[in-house]
This record gives structure tokens, C-alpha cells and sequence, in this order.
């Protein structure tokens, strides 16, 4: 039974909050690429903690080689949880995957850790952007934002 399919006939799938913080609108992203929504439709979460948890069940399609962004392909959903602003530049550091390329996921598994007070400390912000980057082959969105703990819900998306 795929994503959509176990919603009936509304084909509307949920969402949970794959980092515990504060979940805020993409404009309010210290970042061009994500505040305008570039990359599809974006929600910033200014973290509390340093884990990434699986918002839904899915295949990680992507697990960049700097580990601070992960692709994950729910069943006609794809999502990009990007860790911090411009932390590509660490290579790596500060970050620990628990998940590889091709990896099937459950919703609230860990897929990562980071260490946000040494990313701050490296001059880079931790705010963590959860994109869905094939938003125009889908339906509406909708954002619950505020405060979350990871497995909150964080947002609701229809199929066309």
C-alpha cells in the first residue's frame, strides 16, 4: 500500500517533524536558496537537538558526501532535510549518519546526528530546512509551524 493510497479517496499524506525545535516559515530561513522557496516548497526548523529523524517511511535516495543533507523518497514524495546554512563547508565535521544511500526508513528512525554548538562555533547557523523539491507534481501543502519535537506533525501534502 503506497503513501497516498492508505489516505482513500482525499490521497492526502502526513508529515512529522524530523528535528525537535522550532518549525518556522521559509522566509524566516537566513538564506536566499531556501527563504524563496527555490527548491521547492521549504520548511526551516531552528533545532533544539542535535538528531534528524525520518519524517515518514521512505528510501534515502541521497546521502550527501558531507553529510549534512539527506534526499528521502516517500512513495512519491521527495524530501531534502538539509542540516545549517552553507555547513557544506565542514566536510563533514560535526556530523554522523546512521543511514546509507539506498537504505529503506522507517518513520522516527535516526538518520543523524550533529553537533549544533560546534557548527555555531564554526561561524555557521544550524537551522535545518525540510524542502520538498518535486513540489509542482504535487498537490497543496499545508505547514503546521511552531514548536515541535521530532515525530510532531509538520506538514500535510495532497496529490494532484
Amino acid at each position: 500500500m503506497g503513501l497516498f493510497s492508505k489516505f482513500g479517496k482525499k490521497k492526502e499524506a502526513a508529515f512529522t517533524c524530523p528535528v525537535s525545535g522550532e518549525a518556522i516559515g521559509a522566509s524566516k530561513i537566513e538564506d536566499e536558496t531556501f527563504a524563496s522557496g527555490m527548491l521547492g516548497y521549504t520548511v526551516g526548523i531552528q533545532p533544539s537537538e542535535g538528531k534528524v529523524y525520518a519524517p515518514a517511511d521512505g528510501t534515502i535516495s541521497m546521502l550527501f558526501d558531507t553529510h549534512h543533507a539527506i534526499g528521502i523518497e516517500c512513495d512519491g514524495v521527495e524530501l531534502l532535510i538539509h542540516v545549517g546554512i552553507d555547513t557544506v563547508s565542514l566536510k563533514g565535521k560535526h556530523f554522523t549518519p546512521h543511514i546509507q544511500t539506498g537504505d529503506k526508513v522507517r518513520a522516527g528512525q535516526l538518520l543523524l546526528e550533529f553537533n549544533g554548538a560546534a557548527i555555531e562555533a564554526a561561524g555557521f547557523k544550524q537551522t535545518t530546512a525540510v524542502i520538498v523539491t518535486n513540489t509542482d507534481a504535487l498537490g497543496e501543502i499545508q505547514a503546521e509551524l511552531g514548536r515541535k519535537t521530532h515525530g510532531d506533525p509538520l506538514f500535510r501534502i495532497s496529490k494532484k
